[in-house]
């Protein structure tokens, strides 16, 4: 489906789109929107303050939220990293995206998506849009049919591999295929904080395509652990002091002592960190001071009124380098974190700003998921959405129209852990533990409506129900040779 749409058919369906838009909309719309699409990693949906967090200040997300629309039942592609974006990427749930778990690459790198895969990118660079991603990748490394340049971005700048994005002082980052060290840091030592190198990118890009469409795609690393700010940062000095905390050794589980900063560091492993809950906070609040100063160049460009934004999370918040999602109540009143298929593991924050359009200070409960994404970008840029996609387009929502498409259910897969499946439909929800290991089996239902913290199984009192959810988690999985999923029989 890689093929060319002439740009002035676009514009003219661009223009079609909207012209049944009622009069809160903008009227100008002679180019098609700039669309930035902000991923935050390992965020818990209530770790900002318009999803209720009181500890932690996020003034400019929460302005972007005041602006524009939060969405209340809005999902990640999975409850980890690199399938949770091949589902963004793809507009296919992990049942049907080429991805579907964290595989790693040697020397450097994640499994790569396959060359016929088709991407967010390429559509959008097939009608014309400027294509940049910006910040952790993790879906193929340089040279492979992954490659971030291969996949419809013109250019890429950051980490190419999840393993190194734990590290954010790294030795180099990615810009394209070439790598671009970073002064003072030879993985010893910690002098360019990765993070601010990337972000000055971001301002770039749309600084180099203010003056036609682009597509921003700014995946950011924080909060990812490892847990770490410059020394000196304005955050941190606000939050040390204010909590107990523990100090985290670092490292993993492998191989603990040799996972600091120093001559023997492991890459994938974690720093240590004497203050690991002020310093989240403080890797919190620098995102939403990055985010603004995202909102800020848009405004100083004069680039506000045509511009989409859209911030969400890749999976729910991490348990590691020393935080635990209790001490900020980061997942709110659901249970579970990243790993997991229950709320916690899997439920995002999503804000959508597009002033003239998107009416400010609202909200939504429309159930959607990232694998929605793609044909929304789609109908705002004004083409065809691919076929083999699962998603449905939010455009209608977000434009307060009457003609939102609503699924019939989402699902979701997770292939670590002994396997997990879930489907939620309407207010049902299934959760099936043990994927991989049938005599150990388990299937829970909740009621989402009662119970959205899934406190209590209810799967004895419905089994028709179970059943029923079972059948479409059966017809949902496609097999994957390189992710193989059934057990053997």
């Amino acid at each position: 489906m890689k093929h060319q749409r002439n740009f002035a058919i676009i514009l003219s369906i661009f223009a079609i789109i909207f012209s049944g838009c009622n009069s809160k909309q903008a009227t100008n719309d002679s180019a098609p929107p700039n669309i930035v699409y902000i991923l935050a990693d390992d965020l818990g949906i209530g770790d900002l303050g318009c999803y209720g967090q009181s500890i932690i200040k996020t003034p400019n997300i929460d302005q972007l939220a005041a602006n524009g629309m939060q969405f209340t039942n809005h999902y990640s592609g999975s409850t980890v990293c690199a399938p949770s974006r091949s589902v963004l990427m793809t507009g296919q749930h992990t049942g049907h995206t080429f991805i579907r778990g964290n595989k790693e690459y040697l020397p450097e790198g994640q499994e790569p998506l396959i060359a016929d895969a088709f991407t967010v990118a390429e559509m959008l660079k097939e009608a014309g849009y400027a294509t940049g991603a910006f910040g952790k990748w993790g879906l193929g490394f340089v040279g492979t049919e992954g490659d971030p340049n291969k996949q419809g971005f013109d250019e890429f700048f950051g980490y190419n591999c999840q393993r190194v994005a734990h590290r954010y002082y790294p030795e180099y980052l990615w810009h394209n295929d070439q790598k671009v060290f970073l002064e003072g840091n030879d993985w010893s030592h910690t002098v360019t904080y990765g993070p601010d190198v990337i972000h000055k990118k971001v301002l770039d890009f749309i600084d180099t395509n203010k003056d036609k469409p682009f597509f921003l795609y700014y995946p950011s690393t924080i909060p990812h652990a490892e847990l770490l700010v410059p020394e000196g940062d304005e955050f941190l000095k606000q939050y040390l002091g204010r909590f107990e905390e523990t100090p985290y050794t670092g490292g993993n589980v492998e191989n603990q002592k040799t996972a600091a900063y120093g001559p023997d560091l492991v890459i994938a492993g974690y720093s240590p960190q004497e203050h690991p809950k002020a310093t989240y906070a403080a890797m919190v609040a620098r995102l939403d001071k990055q985010v603004g100063e995202v909102v800020s160049k848009l405004k100083e460009l004069g680039l506000e009124d045509n511009t989409i934004i859209l911030f969400a999370s890749d999976n729910g918040i991490h348990k590691e380098g020393g935080i635990d999602p209790e001490d900020f109540n980061s997942n709110g009143i659901y249970r579970g974190a990243k790993r997991d298929l229950y709320e916690g593991g899997i439920k995002s924050p999503m804000i959508a700003s597009w002033p003239g359009k998107i009416e400010a200070g609202t909200s939504t409960d429309l159930i959607s998921a990232f694998w929605d994404v793609m044909p929304t970008f789609a109908d705002i840029a004004g083409v065809d959405k691919p076929q083999n996609i699962d998603g449905l387009s939010f455009l209608p929502t977000l434009l307060n129209m009457d003609d939102q498409e609503k699924h019939d259910h989402l699902y979701w897969e997770f292939h670590a852990q002994g396997g997990k499946q879930a489907v939620r439909q309407g207010k049902w929800k299934a959760v099936k533990l043990n994927c991989l290991v049938p005599e150990e089996t388990l299937v829970e239902l909740y009621d989402l409506e009662k119970d959205p913290s899934e406190t209590t199984d209810i799967s004895s009192e419905y089994p028709e129900k179970v059943n029923e959810l079972l059948k479409i988690m059966d017809q949902e999985h496609v097999e994957n040779d390189v992710f193989p999923f059934l057990p053997e029989n």
